[in-house]
């Protein structure tokens, strides 16, 4: 990996921690000029890099400014760069057109790339990969020392018996997948059976809300996740522009209890 200092317009859980990665304006205290990369994943934050471009460039020669929210397609992946060490990414793309998601327009199709180690897997669509490239990355995974995150998610409609096999040869912490829409919700049935050896705290669902502003039918959609045995984890749809979207309060404080689990099994067991 090229020596250089990355810069993020704001943390986040996959924000690098290391002494070349930073968050916003210059310190007072600099390292000693090289190559500075400003790295965009949203496009509400492009006038915000644009900003801090301006900034580090009082310090540094060679101010570079870039990131998924320019296009970037991901076509290699360094560990520990624009993300946290653990973090890999073993392919890029999506062959599904789902209408909110950003991933098939700024990635294209699937793509496999060479596997790094790590124990978060970030991959938008591992199990659409070839079944070789699923089996190198299940060795890798055997040689981890830590519990296995699917962050990236486990696309319901291509998990198979063999795929559970294959979960079962590794130490699982979280594995994720979607319930986006109602649609959605008989494939959640089909794996739930496949997935019944799992306990509950390890099976996680991104459960996409306010893209069809019905807040009573996205609750619905919720507690039909739980039901079927996953832990519901509400994101709060963003359209593909400039400024982001804000909620009312409302939808906010829906998000956030469908967001901890801890909170909404006690709630609604207390209601039960």
């Amino acid at each position: 990996m090229q020596k250089c200092i990355r810069v993020f317009p704001r943390r986040t859980k996959w924000t690098p921690i290391d002494d070349l990665a930073f968050v916003g304006d210059p310190p007072l205290f600099r390292p000693p000029d090289m190559p500075v990369k400003i790295s965009v994943t949203f496009t509400w934050d492009i006038k915000e890099g644009e900003r801090l471009q301006k900034a580090w460039s009082v310090y540094y020669s060679d101010v570079q400014l870039g990131g998924v929210a320019f296009g970037d397609s991901g076509n290699g992946f360094t560990p520990g760069q624009f993300i946290k060490e653990g973090v890999t990414f073993t392919s890029r793309g999506c062959n599904k057109r789902c209408p909110w998601c950003f991933v098939p327009e700024r990635e294209g199709k699937i793509r496999e790339l060479e596997i790094k180690d790590g124990y978060i897997v970030q991959d938008n669509n591992l199990l659409a990969c070839s079944d070789n490239h699923i089996d190198k990355v299940f060795a890798m995974l055997r040689r981890q020392k830590r519990g296995i995150v699917f962050s990236g998610g486990l696309d319901a409609t291509l998990l198979k018996s063999w795929h559970v096999g294959l979960l079962k040869t590794i130490s699982v912490k979280e594995m994720w997948f979607a319930c986006d829409t109602d649609q959605s919700i008989p494939n959640l049935e089909k794996i739930s059976e496949l997935l019944k050896d799992f306990s509950l705290n390890s099976k996680r669902c991104y459960v996409l809300i306010g893209y069809t502003n019905n807040m009573l039918l996205d609750q619905i959609r919720l507690k039909k996740v739980l039901d079927l045995g996953f832990l519901p984890f509400a994101q709060l749809y963003q359209p593909k522009t400039l400024y982001k979207r804000e909620y009312p309060k409302k939808w906010r404080d829906m998000a956030r209890f469908w967001s901890r689990p801890a909170i909404y099994k006690t709630e609604l067991k207390k209601s039960s």
